[in-house]
């Protein structure tokens, strides 16, 4: 709604009532404006569409790709969407992702945890909505800002300037914008999983990430022990998902369906099968199996047959079954096109290696199948992507017959290598990571899961080092104050940054000229304004 038509429309309902004194339709407004999005499901039928609209873009072109960072707290959420309209004016084809290893290692009642599904599944829509609430926040922020100036415009009868200012409030891009958050493998059953994505999506998730690994098994996806479940009922958590969608009204939510099979070795159970080749048969396929014709059976021996075979799986203490070691490539492929099949929008394989030739290898066999298979892909900090692009560099340069003289594969992480040639080139390949891994395997969102976990320590630290030691005062001045000043970072202003300077607009709204403000003279804030 535009400036002009959301003050006739507040003027209108103001003059319904007598008893409403003191009430202006400006204040109206401009508090409608700001709050664009009174709840989550607001925020879901928005967000959603953006999503669908990135999609056919990138199926148009892949340099159309989407990005996104793991935020942990709503603050470092609003802080990444500030920096991006600051520094390219637009969040367009730009998320938020709701990683589950961070909610589980900083947001748990429990502390820090392993991401192990044990934290509590309720803090996930939690998050969500937190996320929403610090973006929702910076557009009143922000929009808050345009009215004072067009305040100052009126005072100042500069007119052109007022219709400058309210063609900006007209024209405002929101800092709300999709976010995929990560459901982990569901938090139970079907129905545990259903009543999860529907508090998910309520708080205003438009984009769902579910895993196919055991729910009371869950790990990380860059850890060992990892156990995977049968077709059938990953889809049947896929169908919960989309049931919850559909029941809130978000028809045109998002699914993104992960497989772990890569790295997986493990089955919890035997798939059932009705018939030979069916979904259940081709999983059980790879399950590593002994030959037992002819062989006696055991007390407590589980068996199946194969190719008319009886065989029996390998099974460990833990009641768990083994895959046949080199099978991670097939079950992966069969696992995205059969979520496909079965109504996931998106796919997600975790990798042990940012590697474009691999996951380029997997992608063609399920487009072979599924022409609109699209990743969305983990540029995860497990990797040491310093250390593997160096190796790649080493590796086809050895292929190549040069000459290698002087390089050490298994030394390439040294500072040592930083400035030669192996180590530029190796960075000039993760710098275009993402455009080529999108241009060739499909990757339509590439996003980091835990960068601000990182970052939250790194910059810490640093402060760190310097306060505590001879620095002193300047170790926070110079590295922090200093350069947030010159940078032009929001926060420098922390007071307003809190939402001191809306409390005021509302205390002149409720209060008028009896209004205590906190923005005054004497507000140490006011260094700052320049």
């Amino acid at each position: 709604m535009s400036y002009t038509a959301a003050l006739r429309e507040a003027e209108q309902l103001i003059a319904r009532s007598s008893t409403w004194t003191g009430m202006t339709a400006e204040a109206v407004a401009r508090m409608r404006l700001q709050n664009r999005f009174p709840t989550g499901l607001d925020i879901a039928r928005y967000t959603a569409p953006i999503m669908r609209r990135d999609m056919a873009a990138y199926d148009r072109d892949p340099a159309h790709y989407t990005q996104s960072l793991g935020c942990w707290h709503g603050f470092i959420a609003q802080q990444k969407l500030i920096s991006i309209k600051k520094h390219f004016g637009t969040t367009e084809r730009r998320y938020l992702y709701l990683s589950g290893w961070m909610v589980a290692a900083l947001r748990s009642q429990f502390g820090p945890l392993p991401d192990q599904s044990m934290h509590e599944k309720t803090s996930v829509p939690a998050l969500v909505a937190e996320l929403y609430t610090f973006l929702r926040q910076a557009d009143a922020r922000e929009l808050g800002a345009l009215f004072r100036e067009i305040d100052a415009a009126r005072a100042a009868g500069d007119l052109a300037r007022e219709r400058q200012l309210i063609h900006a409030v007209d024209t405002h891009q929101t800092h709300v914008v999709p976010i995929i958050a990560d459901i982990d493998a569901g938090f139970g059953n079907a129905e545990a999983t259903y009543l999860l994505a529907r508090k998910m999506i309520e708080a205003g998730a438009c984009a769902l990430q579910i895993e196919n690994q055991v729910s009371d098994e869950k790990q990380c996806g860059h850890q060992d022990g990892k156990v995977t479940i049968p077709h059938e009922e990953f889809i049947a958590k896929i169908r919960a998902c989309r049931y919850a969608f559909l029941e809130l009204g978000i028809d045109d939510g998002i699914i993104v369906a992960r497989t772990d099979s890569l790295g997986a070795g493990l089955t919890k159970q035997i798939a059932y099968s009705a018939a030979p080749g069916d979904i259940g048969d081709q999983y059980n396929s790879f399950l590593d199996c002994e030959d037992m014709t002819g062989l006696p059976v055991e007390s407590g021996d589980v068996l199946l047959t194969q190719g008319g075979r009886l065989m029996r799986p390998k099974r460990l203490r833990s009641n768990l079954f083994q895959f046949r070691p080199g099978t991670g490539e097939d079950r992966c492929v069969l696992d995205c096109i059969h979520a496909l099949d079965n109504g996931a929008d998106l796919l997600w394989i975790e990798t042990e290696k940012p590697h474009i030739a691999q996951i380029a290898g997997m992608m063609d066999r399920i487009r072979a199948v599924r022409p609109e298979a699209k990743l969305v892909y983990n540029n995860s900090p497990s990797f040491n992507w310093t250390l593997n692009f160096r190796q790649q560099v080493f590796d086809d340069w050895q292929a190549e017959g040069r000459d290698l003289t002087g390089l050490n594969r298994a030394q390439l992480m040294s500072e040592h290598y930083d400035g030669t040639a192996l180590g530029r080139e190796a960075d000039a390949r993760i710098r275009a990571f993402q455009r080529e891994a999108s241009a060739r395997a499909g990757i339509f969102h590439h996003l980091i899961t835990l960068p601000t976990y990182h970052t939250a320590a790194l910059s810490t630290d640093a402060l760190s080092k310097d306060y505590f030691g001879p620095e002193g005062m300047l170790g926070y001045v110079a590295k922090v104050q200093r350069t947030e000043i010159r940078e032009g970072i929001a926060c420098v202003r922390h007071q307003a940054m809190a939402g001191s300077d809306i409390g005021d607009d509302h205390k002149d709204y409720f209060a008028g000229e009896a209004a205590l403000k906190a923005g005054g003279a004497h507000n140490t804030m006011n260094q700052f304004a320049a």
